[in-house]
């Protein structure tokens, strides 16, 4: 049991940790290039973590999605910063520029998200319909940032 409790503080360590590297600051002294792909590379990494998300949980390995839903939900939080005024063209971006327009419903957004993977933390592992849980918790918050704020493909 012990081992198993020590097991868990080293994922979330790690967790941590690889949030942290592929998450820097967009604050920092980086360029326009480094936040566009930095912001690019969160969304893909979420993206991924969602579809790891889902196949775990339809096996009823709750303690792996767990553990990437908080990474996502985490992902969420910084992802607001990669949004500064002077990021909104080039370097295959595919952020609309209604994201600026309308700043505090795509921040709101992001943090709605970051709960809602918490939320779904919490109830995933005691509900009957897994597919609809992660629709309301996970995917559906992928479809409304995707709808308005990024540029069809």
């Amino acid at each position: 049991m012990i081992f198993k409790y020590n097991m868990n503080i080293i994922k979330y360590f790690f967790i941590i940790i690889s949030i942290t590297i592929i998450s820097f600051p967009a604050s920092s002294d980086l360029s326009v290039e480094e936040i566009i792909k930095g912001r690019k590379a969160l969304f893909s990494k979420n993206y991924s973590t969602a579809k790891k998300v889902q196949a775990f949980s339809s096996k009823g390995d709750f303690n792996k999605a767990k553990s990437l839903m908080i990474e996502m939900s985490e992902n969420y939080k910084v992802l607001v910063e990669y949004f500064p005024e002077n990021t909104k063209e080039g370097f295959k971006t595919e952020a609309l520029p209604i994201i600026w327009k309308k700043k505090d419903e795509f921040n709101n957004l992001m943090e709605k998200s970051s709960k809602d993977m918490i939320q779904l933390t919490k109830v995933i592992d005691t509900t009957d319909d897994i597919r609809g849980t992660l629709q309301k918790f996970m995917w559906g918050n992928c479809k409304a940032c995707h709808s308005k704020f990024r540029a069809p493909h």
